[in-house]
């Protein structure tokens, strides 16, 4: 059976001090749930964030990494020094990393690569922007940033991966995809990874939704069959909110 997840994303968010303060309050009031849960502060946040939910549930986890082991790559972080601190699961190709800091997929895949190769379980993401889904696009879009980067794994490594589907146009607008919308391409996305790999791969790989979920959309957006739980922005940065959203699943 298919993990249900809910992970935070907070972004370039909360100093120290009010990241510690959020996760004392999410540790506080977090639920009673199988769901699995997830925060990913700021890379300089990350090993306190470790050390405050040291008896917590909620896992926390990277925003990103760099492919190379080590070397000279001013400003990056490798999987190793993530691992060294209790971090097991990074976040590769979120819409942002792709838009601002010019990710494509050569590069998101050797990203996953090393992840992978190091152990680590990755929270992949992908999805359209407006013009795709406008043009009517979005499913062909979608199909090629699977195979780009993740078709070419052994069918073993897929027990490390997350999917997350982010209509693009969706993210921090305040506009969603209709429940209805989300579940025909995480449908979809479930058979495209059938028909390249198997069934079995496809009914166990967790697809998270990510684009402006809220406490008033989450419980009928995860409502739907193929809908397994979330990627949170904005509304991660609010204890309650992002209590309700685990509580809705």
């Amino acid at each position: 059976m298919r993990a249900k997840i809910v992970a935070g994303n907070w972004k370039m968010n909360k100093n120290l001090a009010e990241t510690e303060t959020l996760l004392a309050e999410l540790s506080a009031k977090l639920p009673d749930s199988t769901a699995e849960v997830m925060v990913a502060p700021a890379y300089v946040n990350l090993a306190s964030a470790v050390r405050t939910l040291d008896n917590s549930k909620i896992e926390v986890i990277a925003q990103n990494m760099h492919y190379a082991e080590s070397g000279a790559f001013t400003g990056e972080i490798s999987a190793d020094m993530l691992l060294n601190i209790g971090i097991n699961t990074a976040i590769i190709g979120h819409s942002e990393r792709r838009a601002y800091f010019a990710e494509g997929d050569e590069i998101l895949s050797k990203k996953v690569v090393a992840a992978l190769k190091n152990g680590m379980r990755v929270l992949f993401c992908f999805g359209e922007e407006l013009e795709d889904r406008k043009s009517g696009n979005h499913f062909k879009l979608v199909e090629s940033q699977l195979k780009n980067v993740l078709f070419s794994l052994e069918p073993a490594a897929w027990s490390k991966i997350v999917l997350a589907y982010e209509p693009v146009w969706a993210i921090g607008t305040g506009e969603t995809a209709s429940p209805e919308q989300a579940q025909e391409m995480h449908a979809f996305i479930r058979k495209t990874i059938a028909d390249a790999f198997d069934a079995t791969i496809a009914n166990n790989v967790t697809i998270l939704y990510g684009g402006s979920v809220k406490p008033g959309n989450a419980e009928e957006i995860f409502s739907k069959p193929d809908v397994d739980g979330g990627l949170i922005g904005g509304a991660a940065l609010v204890a309650d909110d992002f209590i309700a959203i685990i509580k809705a699943i």
